[in-house]
C-alpha cells in the first residue's frame, strides 16, 4: 500500500513537471512573440565608395554590424569607388525595399539623384564619412563623421609641431572631396610648403614608386602626410627605399598602422572612428525607424579629429588587434 501511494506521488511530481516545462516553453514562445512585434526586424543597406581591400571600411562595418546585431537588424554592405556605379548600388537598395539608407557621399553628384529617388520612396537616408556640407541638402536625415577640412587643420598643426617645413600630401582617389578638403585644411595651417601628390590607392606599387620618384627628385621633401592608414605603410616604405629623412603622419588607424607609431615609423594619425560612424548610422536607421528619433538637430555628428601619437598608441593597441580602432 506505501509503495503504491509513493508510486502515485512519484507519477504526479513527473507530471506536474512536465506541465511546468509546457508552460515554461509556451511561456518563451509567446516572449520571442512579443519581441518580435516590440522591434521588427529592419533592414539596413550601406552603400560607400571603398575601393577593393580597404581595411577603413572594414572597422566601419564592424561598427555596423555590432549595432545591427544589437537591434536584430539585418545589415547588407555594398560598395564601389566609382560614383556612377556607388549610384546603381543605392539604386538597387531602393528596389529592395530596405528600411533604411546609409551613404557615403565622397563624389556627391553622382548621388544626388538617387539619394532623392530613396528619400521620395520614404526610406530613411544616413550619410556617414564624406558629404556633411551636402547631406542634409540631399535629404539625409543625419551625418556622422569628421569636418575633413577642420581634421586637416589639425594635421597640419601637428605636422609643423614635429618640425617639417616641406611636406607632400597624399591624394589616393582623385575626385573625393573629402581628401581634397584634408589637404587644403592641413595646407593652411601648416605654415610650409605643401603641394599634393596625386596617386592610385588601389595600386600599392605604383603609390611606392610615386612617392619614392617624389623624394628621390626632392630632398628637401621632410614631410609626408598620407591620407589612409594603408598609404602611410607604404609611404613608410618609400622614405626608407628613397634614403629620404622625411616624415611620415596620416590619417586614419588600423593594426598594421598602431604598430608604425610604436616603432616611431609613423609620428601621428588623425583617427575619425570609423567603427563609431558605422555604429551610430545603424543606430540612428533603428532609432528614427522605431521612435522617430533624430540624431544632431540637422548638423553633423563629429566623431573626430583625434590627434593619436606615438604615446596613445599602447592605449589603443588592443582595440586596433580586434579590428575596430
Amino acid at each position: 500500500m506505501k509503495r503504491t501511494r509513493t508510486m502515485a506521488l512519484v507519477a504526479l511530481g513527473a507530471a506536474a513537471s512536465l506541465a511546468l516545462s509546457a508552460c515554461s516553453q509556451s511561456g518563451g514562445k509567446k516572449a520571442e512573440e512579443r519581441a518580435t512585434a516590440d522591434g521588427p526586424r529592419l533592414t539596413i543597406a550601406m552603400v560607400t565608395h571603398s575601393g577593393p581591400g580597404d581595411a577603413f571600411w572594414d572597422i566601419v562595418q564592424k561598427g555596423a554590424q555590432a549595432a545591427a546585431a544589437k537591434h536584430g537588424a539585418k545589415f547588407l554592405y555594398s560598395a564601389d569607388p566609382d560614383g556612377g556605379k556607388q549610384a546603381q548600388l543605392v539604386q538597387s537598395a531602393i528596389d529592395k525595399k530596405v528600411d533604411g539608407i546609409i551613404v557615403t557621399f565622397a563624389k556627391p553628384d553622382a548621388l544626388k539623384d538617387v539619394v532623392g529617388r530613396a528619400v521620395s520612396a520614404g526610406i530613411p537616408v544616413v550619410s556617414i564619412n564624406s558629404g556633411a556640407d551636402v547631406s542634409a541638402q540631399y535629404g539625409a536625415i543625419a551625418h556622422f563623421g569628421q569636418d575633413e577640412t577642420v581634421a586637416g587643420e589639425a594635421a597640419g598643426r601637428e605636422l609643423a609641431k614635429i618640425g617639417a617645413k616641406k611636406a607632400l600630401c597624399v591624394i589616393h582617389e582623385q575626385g573625393n572631396v573629402g581628401l581634397e578638403d584634408r589637404c587644403a585644411g592641413a595646407r593652411k595651417t601648416f605654415g610650409g610648403q605643401m603641394q599634393d601628390l596625386f596617386v592610385q590607392g588601389t595600386n600599392m606599387p605604383q603609390v611606392k614608386s610615386s612617392i619614392s620618384a617624389k623624394l628621390q627628385a626632392d630632398r628637401d621633401i621632410d614631410g609626408v602626410l598620407t591620407l589612409n592608414a594603408a598609404v602611410a605603410a607604404t609611404a613608410v616604405d618609400s622614405v626608407k627605399e628613397s634614403g629620404s629623412k622625411a616624415k611620415v603622419a596620416t590619417f586614419d588607424l588600423n593594426k598594421d598602422l598602431v604598430a608604425l607609431m610604436k616603432a616611431g615609423s609613423v609620428q601621428f594619425a588623425v583617427d575619425q572612428q570609423p567603427y563609431l560612424q558605422g555604429y551610430e548610422a545603424v543606430d540612428e536607421v533603428w532609432l528614427y525607424r522605431t521612435n522617430g528619433n533624430v540624431l544632431g538637430g540637422g548638423r553633423p555628428v563629429l566623431t573626430g579629429p583625434a590627434i593619436v601619437s606615438k604615446d596613445d598608441a599602447a592605449r589603443i593597441e588592443t582595440y586596433a588587434d580586434r579590428g575596430t580602432r
